[in-house]
This record gives structure tokens, sequence and C-alpha cells, in this order.
């Protein structure tokens, strides 16, 4: 694959985390700024993405960096890259 396939590329996002209640799995909050179609304002949209965390370190409150992957589960499409800024 080459540089300008859309195949080889992998989404990354950042966010923070919102919930690690559960075992190697982490919600993070991504907050997208779009601007609406017809009123011209800019909003901002919040998903929820389910990402896996195969080491637990994350804790509530840190700013991620996540990363598109196969299925893992249902929900998760998503894996952790690198904790960008612990919470205080």
């Amino acid at each position: 694959m080459s540089e300008s396939d859309p195949r080889g590329t992998r989404k990354v996002r950042e966010g923070i985390a919102v919930s690690t209640k559960m075992d190697k799995t982490v919600v993070v909050a991504v907050v997208d700024r779009v601007r609406h179609p017809r009123y011209h304002k800019t909003m901002q949209r919040t998903r929820r993405l389910y990402a896996h965390d195969a080491t637990n370190d994350v804790r509530e409150g840190d700013r991620v960096r996540v990363a598109e992957t196969r299925p893992l589960s249902k929900q998760k499409r998503w894996r952790v890259v690198e904790v960008i800024e612990r919470a205080r």
C-alpha cells in the first residue's frame, strides 16, 4: 500500500477518559468542532469511544490519544496509543 492509499491510514483521535470502570477498557470522550450547514455556527459534538487499554494504566480525567483498530468486542474499535497528560 502506498502513502496515498486510504486503506493504509488509521484514524487517530484525542480525548478525555471519562470512565475506567471496565477491565482493560476505557471510555474516551472525543470533542469534535463542526460547523452547522445552514446557520454556520460552530458547535461541539461529543462522541464516546470505547478503547482498549491493555495495561489498565489510564485514569479518569487523563488526556489520551486513541487509534482505530480491528473490532476487539461488540463496541470496542479503538485502542489507547499513549497518555498525553495525566489528570490533576
